[in-house]
């Protein structure tokens, strides 16, 4: 499947390299071992191509022979911009996507939505003020200790040296603030597919702001959105405005000051559609655990969202392949 999907992208592949000058590593290839990182959990990019020295898998996978050498790890990093520049994640994703429609797996009016929290790479010690002088360190050059009692810290007046994309974020009550980007996941209702899955700063409303993002994404495939389910954080006038306005809604209702009302709830259907869109967890734990995104390992908001596409890719070819293999293997959790 993911031959058959890197074959239709030839023609952007062709765009990407010069037709002159020292051949380099085909961005299929890189594709495929970035797939590969997401399926194995392989911890990082240099650890994978420690292990395709040895790994028949790999190599079989990659269509290299037994005495073809492994690539650097900085061939990841020197072809990730010509990658982002030809949107080449968002492509290899969509071309899943497609697969699976031609399956006929794909629901075309049942959704669900939801967000969560991909740690950044940044420390809180690089969290500092935009303004004013640093706080005080120790002696340790390797890993000072900083101090910041006493001193209001906010995304308005601090900024992360390392990754200044990076916001500060608690998910909830009680959470410890993160430094984070927020990963939002559309999931079709029939098999628990990715539809979409875009990457955001971490700001309060988010969430809310991907959803008519990702609805007017879904449309553009052909789908007819008539459901979308979410969960309580969603129910607020401007979000159940923005999806009345493209005639869906299914928000979980909140106890008091609900957007939403029994022109919505007194539906059969809405209880099903509420029960439903918690798959999309399970997608969420799969990309964490197995995908290895739980924290992202590059820095800003583009290039997190390539990571991010290349795990959902990861994800849907793995959901796909229980499908296609019969109805028994279908009915388990998608890990």
């Amino acid at each position: 499947m993911a031959d058959a999907a890197l074959a239709r992208l030839s023609p952007v592949f062709d765009g990407m390299y010069a037709p002159v000058g020292r051949a380099s590593v085909p961005p299929e290839r890189l594709l495929k071992a970035s797939l590969l990182i997401a399926l194995y959990s392989v911890r990082s990019e240099r650890a994978f191509c420690e292990e395709l020295e040895y790994n028949l898998l790999y190599r079989w996978f990659l269509d290299m022979d037994l005495m073809k050498r492994s690539f650097d790890a900085t061939v990841f990093t020197k072809n990730r911009e010509r990658l982002l520049a030809h949107d080449a994640g968002r492509a290899l994703f969509d071309e899943v996507v497609w697969a699976a429609d031609e399956e006929g797996l794909l629901s075309d009016e049942h959704f669900s939505v939801d967000g969560t929290l991909i740690e950044a790479a940044a420390s809180l010690k690089s969290f500092r003020s935009k303004e004013g002088p640093p706080p005080p360190v120790d002696d340790d050059p390797g890993n000072p200790s900083v101090d910041f009692r006493g001193e209001r810290r906010s995304n308005e007046t601090h900024a992360s040296t390392t990754d200044p994309e990076a916001r500060l974020l608690r998910k909830g009550q009680g959470k410890e603030a993160r430094l984070a980007f927020l990963g939002h996941a559309l999931m079709e209702n029939r098999h628990g597919l990715l539809m979409d899955f875009i990457v955001s700063q971490a700001t309060g409303t988010a969430e809310r702001d991907a959803v008519p993002v990702l609805l007017d994404g879904v449309r553009e495939r052909g789908c007819r959105p008539r459901t979308l389910g979410a969960d309580r954080g969603y129910d607020t006038r401007d979000c159940v405005g923005d999806m009345r306005a493209r005639r869906v809604t299914h928000v979980a209702q909140k106890k008091k000051h609900s957007a939403i009302d029994g022109r919505t709830t007194r539906h059969a259907g809405y209880a099903v559609s509420l029960r439903l869109r918690k798959r999309v967890e399970e997608v969420f734990g799969w990309m964490k655990t197995v995908g290895g995104f739980r924290r992202t390992r590059y820095r800003g908001v583009e290039r997190t969202g390539l990571a991010g596409y290349l795990v959902a890719t990861a994800y849907n070819l793995v959901r796909l392949a229980k499908l296609l293999d019969g109805p028994e293997a279908a009915t388990g959790p998608s890990t």
